[in-house]
């Protein structure tokens, strides 16, 4: 693994089902991601997109080879290492936000930090400035039902950096906002990226696929990469 990745597969298969019904949803993958780069996977639906995502973010586990995040094999270590590197090195942003209905924008972003042992007033305050960040700060204490797709998915954002992860999976960032919405999610994203974040974005859109520095294409399976 050379020195400067956070990501790499060496030969992994995923396989869902045994015997006739056996499906092999990634084929013998082999990728290495550095850090600080601008990444977007595509391919059609079924083509292997979600599963390679659910891979690399420690969420599931290969059927065969190996998968090292910043050097550690993550396909040896047991789930409560799993779920250690999940919270410190991984920042999630999901096509439907997954906010907690209950909770404002600042205790939002801070749940994860509480769950990393940060103390109160730090983690405030760090929330604050991340909702700040990404043009929040007039809605702190609003709750996802009282806040547009875009400004639920722009706290999304803020809370996948609450625990300054090394890495930012963003799966379908767009894909719930309108046009304006979702370049003003892709201009936070790559400003995040310029300040030296790995991002790496699973998207079915050309046009958001072709704002990324590298392309991985998957297509049953099989990932090549197409930059």
């Amino acid at each position: 693994m050379e020195n400067n990745a956070v990501i790499s597969t060496e030969n992994v298969t995923k396989t869902y089902g045994s015997g006739s019904v056996k499906v092999e949803a990634l084929k013998n993958v082999s990728v290495t991601i550095q850090r600080g780069e601008y990444i977007a996977i595509i391919g059609p639906s079924g083509s292997g997109k979600s599963t390679f995502m659910n891979l690399i973010g420690c969420l599931d586990t290969p059927s065969t080879g190996r998968i090292f995040i910043e050097h550690t094999n993550v396909s040896k270590v047991s789930e409560k290492q799993l779920a250690t590197i999940r919270r410190e090195k991984i920042g999630f942003i999901f096509q439907k936000y997954n906010l907690i209905p209950t909770l404002n924008a600042v205790e939002n972003v801070e749940l994860s930090m509480s769950f990393a042992g940060v103390r109160k007033k730090e983690r405030e305050e760090r929330a604050k400035k991340l909702l700040s960040m990404v043009n929040l700060s007039h809605r702190l204490y609003h709750k996802p039902s009282e806040l547009s797709g875009g400004e639920q998915q722009r706290v999304s954002i803020a809370r996948a950096l609450a625990n300054k992860p090394s890495i930012i999976l963003a799966d379908e960032p767009t894909g719930n906002v309108d046009t304006k919405g979702g370049d003003n999610i892709m201009q936070i994203l790559e400003k995040i990226n310029s300040e030296g974040e790995t991002i790496i974005i699973v998207t079915h859109d050309p046009a958001i696929a072709k704002r990324a520095k590298r392309v991985l294409q998957i297509q049953d399976g099989i990932v090549s990469d197409s930059t």
